[in-house]
């Protein structure tokens, strides 16, 4: 929904579990920048995984604020992530961890903080979004 949001600025409330390839041209600092987003929801893991690492340049994995289960496997996707890129080069990995439905803060079960600190310590950006 996130990455659906960034393209076309709309949301859209059902979200079905199938993996996406994108493309979006953006303007950004006078630069036209060309996005390539593969969009894969957790539930689609597997082989290739690893394949999905290797296209990657960049990475943001998003949980839910509401669902614990989704922040606690970011440490291992990071991880691996990192294993496999950082592993090849000398350069680091640009990595953002994302909380989302932070409107629905009544229903919240991971704090701020404790986004704020994972991704510090994994050396992550950190944003919380609606």
């Amino acid at each position: 929904a996130l990455t659906v949001r960034f393209l076309t600025r709309r949301f859209i409330g059902e979200y079905g579990d199938m993996e996406f390839i994108y493309s979006h041209n953006l303007t950004v600092d006078g630069r036209e920048i060309l996005f390539h987003i593969w969009d894969v929801p957790n539930s689609q893991e597997g082989s290739s995984e690893e394949k999905r690492i290797q296209w990657a340049d960049s990475f943001v994995l998003v949980y839910s604020i509401c669902d614990r289960a989704s922040f606690n496997i970011l440490p291992l996707k990071i991880q691996f992530i990192k294993a496999a890129k950082e592993g090849q080069s000398q350069e680091k990995v640009p990595i953002v961890i994302v909380g989302n439905k932070r409107d629905l803060h009544h229903q919240r079960v991971v704090s701020s903080e404790e986004g704020r600190l994972l991704a510090l310590s994994l050396d992550c950006g950190f944003y919380e979004v609606s």
